[in-house]
């Protein structure tokens, strides 16, 4: 039977998406379903693993149905994920041992605070990333110390531990197959993304069994059979270097930014691997055909999140929508936010750096607290991009946008303003998942790089207007702000 569709599968922080698309790269069909916010404790976040993987098989099915085909006529399955959650599991049961430990969650401070004493230069030489919660050695071997018979059953080769793709490949293919590509397991803060493999070093440091890790596999390429369907599952990939590819950020130099639950920014580096100076993140973008790919990452840690807290928290706004009108209608008042709910991220990296409003006079009203929450996801970012500029001596003149957030024209032009460079929105902001597709469509040849490239839509470009002596003051200020912050 001609295979007419491939699925992508997009779980993400706060939900599960499956997406049909066609061979002209339409979308046919998607289903999404949300997942529970689990807070045990002040910083921590956790998710059930199970529910998150039921959702993302009842969205498969929904999505098939509800473009009235049938599992003979798709190519393959592209799994994209929030990246560094980790989840722990009994090879024998297939059951979680605990709730999956969220990105977000900060309950390893203190162990990642002595790595950071310990051993800075060895993580940052092997794995490109810095010592924090963020990353996911600290949460295994936090559920190896503190989960009752962790550490018996990986005595016992019965425990697996690794990201959500990992997970959800293992359940999908009925146990058969124990994999992550190399783009989550650069994440782990246990990779060694030059030369490929787990790291003994960190693996002892953090006394973390490498028996209970899974086997690293190409991110474009036959992983396995989701068994329920017999569609091959054919690419996995971080969410974040899935949204480069969707983008088409191919050649060394392009730089995304997804503006989501954080702000995920991005900068293709081709084949060099950049091990940066500065704070910044080295990371692996994609690794397919032989070849890896690298990237440079500043990861902020709230953006969307910052939004969601004006209008479930703080009650100061309804809706995204009136978000955007009061930010077009008030005036920039030197108030400064800085959304610091779970610390900072690139290139600060405090973890215990927390919220902060300053530059507050008898004027300020709630108007201007929204627009200046607004404003910070283009200082975060511009914080990031900055060094990516000095850390490559790149000359960046488009910043190519997505993510839920980017739909705000208010931010996207700030941001043009405030990064004094265009930024371009798609027609299509959802490029995780079709990076996902791409990478899943290429290992099958459901389509070649030639037609991928082809479907490049157009995109809408927001030009900077701000006066140079306007932007240094605001952008002093905000430094100013980040420093009482942290």
């Amino acid at each position: 039977m001609m295979k007419k569709y491939l699925i992508a599968i997009d779980q993400g922080t706060t939900s599960t998406r499956a997406i049909l698309y066609d061979r002209g790269c339409n979308v046919v069909s998607a289903v999404s379903k949300a997942h529970k916010q689990i807070y045990p404790r002040p910083g921590w976040s956790s998710h059930d693993a199970n529910e998150i993987y039921l959702n993302a098989e009842e969205c498969v099915d929904g999505a098939i149905k509800k473009a009235n085909a049938n599992a003979e006529e798709i190519s393959a399955i592209g799994i994209t994920n929030q990246r560094e959650t980790v989840v722990a599991w009994n090879k024998k049961t297939g059951e979680p041992i605990c709730d999956a430990i969220v990105w977000q969650c900060r309950r390893t401070a203190d162990i990642c605070e002595r790595a950071a004493k310990d051993i800075p230069d060895l993580i940052r030489k092997k794995t490109g990333l810095v010592a924090d919660p963020y990353f996911s050695a600290s949460k295994i071997m936090w559920i190896l110390q503190n989960i009752p018979g962790a550490r018996a059953l990986a005595d016992m080769d019965r425990l697996a531990a690794g990201t959500i793709d990992s997970f959800l490949i293992w359940k999908m293919t009925g146990g058969e197959k124990f994999a992550t590509d190399f783009s989550n397991s650069s994440r782990t803060m246990l990779f060694d993304i030059e030369k490929l493999n787990w790291d003994a070093e960190l693996l002892k440091y953090f006394t973390i069994p490498e028996n209970i890790l899974p086997e690293t596999v190409p991110t474009s390429g036959f992983i396995g059979a989701h068994k329920k369907t017999g569609i091959p599952i054919a690419a996995a990939a971080g969410d974040q270097q899935a949204a480069l590819f969707g983008q088409l950020c191919l050649n060394a130099g392009d730089i995304k930014n997804t503006y989501g639950t954080g702000c995920f920014i991005l900068m293709n580096t081709g084949r060099n691997l950049v091990i940066p100076a500065s704070r910044l993140l080295a990371t692996i973008a994609w690794n397919m055909n032989g070849e890896t790919v690298y990237a440079l990452e500043g990861s902020v840690f709230n953006a969307g999140s910052a939004i969601d807290w004006l209008v479930s928290k703080a009650g100061l706004a309804k809706d995204i929508d009136e978000i955007n009108k009061i930010c077009n209608e008030t005036n920039g008042s030197g108030v400064f936010f800085v959304p610091a709910f779970s610390g900072l991220g690139a290139p600060h990296w405090d973890m215990r750096a927390r919220g902060l409003i300053c530059g507050m006079s008898l004027d300020t009203g709630k108007n201007e607290i929204v627009r200046a929450c607004v404003e910070s996801i283009a200082y975060q970012s511009k914080d990031v991009i900055e060094c990516m500029k000095n850390e490559t001596n790149a000359g960046v003149n488009i910043l190519r946008a997505d993510g839920g957030a980017c739909r705000s024209d208010f931010l996207m032009r700030f941001q043009a303003d405030i990064l004094k460079i265009s930024v371009a929105r798609p027609d299509n902001i959802e490029t995780t998942a079709l990076g996902a597709a791409f990478l899943a469509g290429l290992a099958v040849n459901f389509w070649d790089e030639a037609k991928i490239k082809s479907f490049e839509k157009k995109a809408e470009i927001f030009y900077p207007a701000m006066a140079d002596a306007e932007l240094c003051e605001r952008y002093g200020e905000w430094q100013r702000a980040v420093l009482r912050a942290k």
